[in-house]
């Protein structure tokens, strides 16, 4: 959501005739889109904005901009910490921004722009964006769900969902100008619909799209457990566009602690899921979060986390040590477990995770997998990288001719983290 929000903005300034820079010191503007998950995202941000008072100094006409969930979480505490910031500007009012850089050009700095209210619609520039042939869709803003270790709803609010229509005008605007794959976001993207007149799920959004002409793979992110249904599996597995993976983020392994976290689910409802899902689509691949260290977790709780991952096996998990949030429940409790413990833990996830994907990956050499060629390797300038449906991350050989293209790869090695194979 950060990053299609970067994306959104970028366009709109594009619109009004910016431009984007290679060097700090050669821009105008500066602006920094922010994260409120996590204390070590915030510090690094406030380490930015520390680097820029120098500059800042020197050249006085240049504007500072803090975006997105921290500058919505904190608002004008950021401009009496950094005084040199010239605007927070919050989660629902990105839109403004050309209107608000224009504001402070004509009567100067200290814009603050968080309104509670505000509904988020920006229209798209279809043009402007990183990939050409994939892109990020919000689909639903906002979270009611309230875990209790969860900034997101304080900072991106209620759920609001786009209309059915209004979601298919864009990704067809984006099929036109060569799009093939598109990923549909929300914060909790399963309770799509809410607010919409009519009984209208996100199966409902996910079969109109698969109908579009010209459109080939179609991702959604992030799913909630407790709002997963059965039908949306159903509808997942009988739709041939919609991609066979499923980030759903578990927690933790434990009942009391996921009672804890107020996730509304149990790991036994959790598995079950699980398994429905892969009983329809046998080769369906599974993405998860895990927090280590949340309060009260003890060492059997963590010994039910690492039995939950050794029973489902997944892809791979984005794994994180408890961080408090000021405002949430959670932060109410005594942050009670070390942090050499939470390290420990976060260590044991990871290399136990590893290990998973390296094994699952290796079951891949020797098949045939479709890949979209998304562009040059990293790690290698001579073979292109793309994705599988099952979004394996594949590195092949192939001239630039092939990205946005749809190939058939044959894997002959794997890593923990990526298929090796040769252009069939």
């Amino acid at each position: 959501m950060n990053k299609l929000d970067a994306e959104l903005s970028l366009g709109l300034l594009q619109e009004e005739g910016y431009k984007t820079v290679d060097t700090v010191e050669g821009a105008d503007v500066i602006l920094i889109n922010t994260c409120s998950v996590r204390q070590h995202a915030e510090d690094k941000v406030y380490s930015h904005l520390g680097a820029l008072k120098a500059l800042k100094k020197k050249h006085p006409e240049v504007i500072v901009g803090v975006l997105g969930c921290m500058a919505q979480k904190d608002g004008e505490s950021i401009f009496k910490r950094m005084p040199h910031v010239d605007l927070v500007c919050g989660t629902r009012m990105f839109s403004r921004l050309p209107e608000l850089l224009l504001n402070i050009k004509n009567h100067g700095s200290h814009v603050l722009a968080i309104d509670e209210d505000h509904i988020v619609n920006v229209k798209r520039a279809v043009t402007y964006r990183p990939n050409f042939y994939q892109a990020f869709v919000t689909v639903i803003r906002g979270c009611d769900n309230f875990c209790s270790y969860c900034i997101v709803p304080y900072v991106r609010g209620r759920e609001i969902s786009r209309t059915i229509p209004d979601i298919t005008q864009e990704v067809q605007a984006l099929v036109s100008g060569g799009c093939k794959e598109i990923t549909l976001l929300g914060q909790n993207i399963n309770t799509y619909g809410k607010g919409l007149s009519g009984d209208i799920t996100l199966g409902d959004l996910l079969s109109a799209l698969n109908d579009l002409d010209g459109l080939e793979r179609i991702r959604f992110v992030t799913s909630h457990p407790a709002d997963m249904s059965r039908d949306l599996i159903r509808t997942m597995s009988r739709l041939e566009k919609v991609c066979k993976h499923l980030h759903m983020p578990a927690q933790s392994g434990s009942d009391r602690i996921l009672s804890s976290m107020k996730r509304g689910y149990t790991a036994g409802y959790y598995r079950d899921l699980i398994a429905y899902a892969r009983e329809l689509m046998p080769h369906m691949s599974v993405a998860s979060d895990f927090i280590v260290g949340f309060p009260g977790e003890t060492d059997e709780d963590f010994r039910e986390t690492v039995q939950l991952m050794e029973d489902i096996r997944f892809q791979n998990c984005f794994i994180f040590k408890y961080s408090p949030r000021t405002g949430t429940k959670a932060a109410e409790l005594e942050d009670d477990v070390a942090d050499e413990v939470k390290r420990a833990r976060n260590m044991r996830l990871l290399e136990l995770q590893k290990g998973i994907s390296l094994e699952e990956n290796r079951k891949m050499i020797g098949r045939m997998v479709e890949v979209l060629a998304e562009g040059t390797s990293k790690s290698d300038s001579n073979k292109l990288t793309g994705r599988t449906r099952q979004n394996h991350i594949v590195v092949f050989n192939g001239s630039r001719e092939l990205v946005g293209k749809l190939v058939n790869v044959l894997i002959y090695e794997a890593t923990d983290l990526t298929l090796h194979g040769t252009l069939a």
